[in-house]
């Protein structure tokens, strides 16, 4: 007889009773700060006790580091942005111009989501310098991203004359920025749509023949 294989529930309620935390912990340190925001604060607000955020993060500074990983990959799955459907698919596309295309939009999606919190990562790592020593050292990871792009485009039918990999990633890593992409739509009141089409189009007149 097959054996049918029953949903684990006991691991559902323990994702599901994560996501409620970094959400209610996203919230919270956006609103009032990482430093003034404590574990119960945050328990309260995801209406579990404060002992499950201790058992489930161990402490502040890993909660936070959940918060800005789930906001960057947009959920809570252990995969790096590399090996993400849509960055594997974006340097799959047959032109440069259609990789520059999907890539841009991929790109967007996650600064529509990591930009709201930048000035809240700042913050944080001046009120806990031991922040930042939860993510290894080593190259910038996004610019590791936007270099493998920019590998995968330049070998592509379609990708301008003369263009180097490094030169590709350094124009990848400079326009779709974080920072940039706030000048635009926070600062400056554009659309993200309007953004992304910007981005897209100075990026083209760059990197695609």
């Amino acid at each position: 007889m097959d054996t049918v294989k029953r949903p684990d529930k006991r691991a559902e309620r323990s994702r599901r009773t994560r996501g409620k935390v970094v959400e209610a912990a996203r919230e919270l340190f956006v609103a009032q700060g990482y430093g003034a925001t404590s574990l119960q604060e945050v328990a309260d607000r995801a209406g579990v006790a404060v002992q499950t955020v201790y058992f489930v993060f161990g402490n502040k500074r890993a909660l936070f580091k959940d918060v800005v990983d789930t906001s960057i990959a947009g959920d809570a799955e252990p995969v790096a942005t590399m090996e993400r459907e849509w960055f594997r698919a974006a340097c799959a596309a047959p032109t440069a111009a259609g990789q520059l295309r999907a890539h841009v939009r991929g790109t967007a999606e996650i600064l529509g989501r990591v930009a709201p919190i930048m000035s809240m990562i700042a913050a944080a790592g001046a009120a806990d310098p031991q922040i930042a020593a939860q993510w290894p050292d080593g190259p910038d990871p996004r610019y590791t991203v936007q270099h493998a792009a920019a590998e995968a485009l330049v070998a592509k039918p379609g990708a301008g004359p003369g263009v180097s990999a490094a030169m590709a990633a350094d124009l990848l890593f400079g326009l779709l920025s974080p920072q940039l992409y706030l000048v635009f739509v926070r600062d400056r009141g554009w659309a993200p749509d309007a953004w992304e089409e910007w981005a897209y189009a100075t990026l083209a007149a760059q990197l695609c023949g």
